[in-house]
Parts: structure tokens; sequence; C-alpha cells
């Protein structure tokens, strides 16, 4: 199969869809704009198709990576079109594919402006998240890592809420600030190594006084994406003013960008600086876990409650990375699967009532179970998983983490399970005040359930959290091999670097 080159025809494929959407013409703009969005839904359905491909010709038993495609890109230099799948990537790459066509079709009666570019943003974005996870090379990397940057900021800027163009700049200089800095890092390693392969970055050794100042550099690129606190602000103003499609992309694919980041450069390239820094990264993540939960218990926004949640799981998934234990690096990567379609079920909830109401306020709902029961049992069973219940992709995820972080520091596990019990508090809280209670409001009276389209749109979310907290094993096996390759890499690293800097002094 690798003579199919899978990898580069799941990253440009979306880019095809969006050429022949560029070219729809017409008199008519239901008609324009109704073309457009089947095409861009063939388009991303077709892409979801392809990278299932990958899965299949991928080797579970190998650490290496696979299905590698290479080819000259700029001549006189080291660096290439470089890309292939680890364990590590993998399912990031079917994560990226596996919501883009949800989001398309979450986006028909909802988006009615510029229909056209818009989803010709959506396929544009999909080929830069496949791209990033795919890219082997240093510099491939950085195009396609700093390229997610623009879709998003036009789909926010441009189909967003009131304050879309303030959240859209705010976005977009957070992230510039740590990419300008992560920029100068990766020139640095070029001169030092003369290589922007990423597989022979991680083999050579960089000084230790050199590992310090490059881990700062791309920690304030990859803390901004995750995001840690304190630089989390832009995320909820982001997320309450982007379309329901583009919160999705945000928290399902977007948010997990920072910590394979960290997995793919921070860990292995510079271990002796990540294990030196890890007393700093586990004591921001607990402060995320807790301060951020307790801000969500504040908020009236449903949004905002959602986007604070985020910055929570996203805190237990920087702790986990940073045990080094399989338990915790496998729960950190199982954490980012499941947050990635539960949020963005969660951002797909709050859509289905925003396009009926037009507002997010938790205070203007209440009673919705007798009018759409449908609907109640859908919130019910994301909201579970959100709090993790057992059986659901929520539980997994953050009982790996627990007892990776466990075996590490007691104190940081102990801190760490707050969480569940403040993220039960403000899932419950918004659940029962939307759903439960008396429907006195009359404008809620006429409101409909779900219609089949939704029922479509959630469909493959349900079957996906289930999946994941009924029969686990079948997305941790692909990663046991390249999860225990990074440990054993980073141990024996750490312990060179420890024993130079002995020497040295």
């Amino acid at each position: 199969m690798n003579d199919w080159h899978l990898l580069s025809l799941t990253t440009f494929l979306p880019l095809v869809g969006a050429l022949f959407i560029l070219a729809i013409r017409g008199d008519d703009p239901k008609v324009v704009a109704r073309n457009a969005r089947n095409v861009a839904l063939l388009t991303s359905v077709a892409t979801f198709v392809v990278s299932l491909l990958i899965l299949v010709a991928f080797d579970p038993s190998s650490a290496e990576f696979q299905l590698k495609e290479t080819a000259s890109w700029l001549p006189g230099t080291t660096v290439r079109y470089a890309m292939g799948v680890d364990g590590i990537s993998v399912w990031f790459v079917l994560l990226s594919t596996f919501l883009t066509p949800i989001c398309i079709l979450s986006s028909i009666g909802a988006v009615e402006v510029r229909v056209k570019e818009y989803m010709v943003a959506f396929l544009v974005l999909e080929t830069m998240m496949v791209g990033m996870f795919c890219a082997l090379d240093l510099v491939l990397f950085y195009v396609f890592f700093e390229g997610v940057l623009i879709p998003m900021f036009i789909i926010i800027g441009v189909w967003g809420g009131p304050r879309r163009v303030y959240a859209a700049f705010k976005l977009f200089l957070y992230t510039l600030a740590g990419s300008v800095l992560m920029l100068i890092a990766m020139l640095a390693m070029y001169f030092q190594a003369h290589t922007t392969d990423i597989h022979a970055l991680m083999a050579h050794s960089f000084p230790v006084a050199m590992q310090t100042w490059l881990w700062l550099a791309f920690f304030a690129s990859f803390a901004v994406k995750v995001p840690m606190w304190p630089v989390h602000t832009w995320l909820p103003d982001a997320h309450v003013e982007a379309p329901t499609a583009g919160s999705v992309i945000l928290a399902g694919v977007l948010l997990k960008m920072g910590a394979y980041g960290f997995l793919r450069f921070s860990m292995p390239m510079f271990p002796h600086a990540s294990a030196v820094f890890t007393p700093l990264v586990f004591t921001l993540s607990i402060v995320a876990v807790i301060y951020t939960s307790l801000v969500a218990l504040v908020q009236n926004d449903m949004k905002k409650l959602i986007a604070y949640s985020s910055v929570a799981h996203m805190g237990y998934v920087t702790a986990g990375i940073f045990s080094v234990t399989t338990q915790g690096v496998e729960g950190a990567l199982f954490q980012m699967l499941s947050h990635g379609v539960v949020s963005g079920a969660l951002f797909l909830c709050v859509g289905v009532v925003y396009d009926r109401m037009h507002t997010r306020e938790i205070a203007r709902y209440g009673g919705l179970a007798g009018r759409m029961p449908r609907y109640a049992v859908v919130f019910m069973l994301f909201m579970l998983a959100s709090v993790g219940l057992p059986g659901t992709s929520g539980f997994v995820g953050e009982f790996l983490v627990l007892a990776g972080l466990f075996k590490v520091n007691t104190w940081v596990s102990a801190f760490a399970a707050t969480g569940l019990i403040l993220g039960a508090a403000y899932m419950l809280y918004l659940y029962r005040r939307v759903v439960f209670g008396k429907l006195v409001r009359e404008d809620l009276m006429g409101i409909l359930d779900m219609g089949g389209r939704e029922v479509a749109m959630f469909a493959p979310l349900i079957v996906v959290v289930i999946w994941m907290g009924v029969h686990p094993a079948t997305f941790l096996d692909p990663m046991h091999a390249s999860v225990a390759k990074l440990i054993d890499n980073f141990q024996l690293a750490k312990a060179a670097t420890s024993g130079l800097s002995v020497a040295v002094r």
C-alpha cells in the first residue's frame, strides 16, 4: 500500500475538493451554496475513507515511522518533503479526518453566508491538520503547524459571533508569539545538527545547556496551543465567537497539536531539559485542572463552560505526558482522542439548541427533556463521558493518567483527581439547568427535537465514545510500541546527559 502514497493522498485530497468548490459558478446563490456543501461533504468523507487505509496498512508491532514518503524540496539544503506516521501520530490523522465531515454536516443550515468560502476554509484546514501530524521534516512541520492558524483565523473572523474579530486576533497573536520563538529554536537546531530530519534530530544529542533554551522556546509555542494555564485565555474567547463547527475542530484537533509537539519534540529531543522542567509542567497542569474547573462552575455561557473544561482536561494530558510512564503517556494519548470526540460532541450539542434559540445562556433554557427527548439522551451520554463514567472513553484516559502519575508522584495524582469531582460538578450543573426542570419559557414551547441530519451527525460520535470505553485495546494496541520506544529513549538519553553534566562539573 505504500506505493499508493496514502499519507500524501489523505493530506492533499481536501485541497482538490477546495479547488472544485472554487470552480463552482452559478446565478442562484442557493444552488451554488448547496453544491459547495455537497462537494465539501463528499471530499471529506472520501478523505476519511482513505485515512482508514492508513490504519489498515499500519503495523502496530513496529515502533518505527511507517508509510514513509520522501522527495527533495529545497535544493541546497537538507529540507525535504518527508511524511510518515507512528503509533503516536496515526490516531490523530484519523481524528482529523473523522471530525471534518461531521463539522461540514453540522454547518448545513447553520452557515448561510459565503458558504463556498466557508467550505474551502474547512478543507484547507483539514489539509494543514493532517499534514502536521504526518510531517517528518522540521520545516515541513512548521509550515503545516502555522498553516492551521490561517483558515481558523478566517473561520472565526468571518463567520463568528459579535466579537469575532477580537477573538480571531487574540488567537493569532497568542499563537504567533510562541511560534516565533519556536522558529528561532528550529534554526539553532539546524545549525547544530545540520539536518531538519525529525528522525535524525531525535537521535542527535544536543548539549545540555542548549537543551534548556530549546525546550523553553518550544514550550512557549506548545503551551499556548494546548493551552496551558496561564496562556489559556484566548481559548474561551475563540470558542464563544467561533461558529459551532469551528469550535468542534478547535477543541477536537487544534488543542492536541501542542501536546503532540511535546511528544514529538520536547521529550525525545530535549530529554534532560524535559526532566528538569517536569515539576513546572506538573504545577501548571494541576493549576489548570483545579482553577479552570472552578472557573467553569460559575459560567453563564454554555460554550464558555465547555471551553474551560477543555483546559482542565488538557491539564491531565500534559501531566500524563511528563510522567514518562507507560500508563501516563498512553493515558494522555487516549485522553486526547477521547477529548477530541467528546468535547467536539458537546459543542455540537450546544450548536443544536443555539440554531433554534440563538442564545447560549444557560439561564435561558430548562425543561428540554420534555420537548427534546432524543437531544436529552445524546447530551447526557456525552456529558457523562466528559465526567469520566466507566464504559465511556473519558474513564479510560483519566484512569490511566492518574495511575501513571501515582507511580511518579502521589501528591500530583491526588490533586489531579480533584478535577474528577469538580468536572462532575460543573457538567451535572450544566445538564440539570438545561435539560431538567419545568419548561416555563414560552419561546421553548415550540422547540423541535433533533432531525435526521443531526442524528446522523451524532451517531458516529456515540459509537466511537462507547467503543473506546468498552474496548480501549483497539486504540491502545497501536500505541504500545511507539510509546515504549519513546520512554526507553528518554530514560537512556536523560541518563547519558545527566552523567555528562556531572562529568563536566
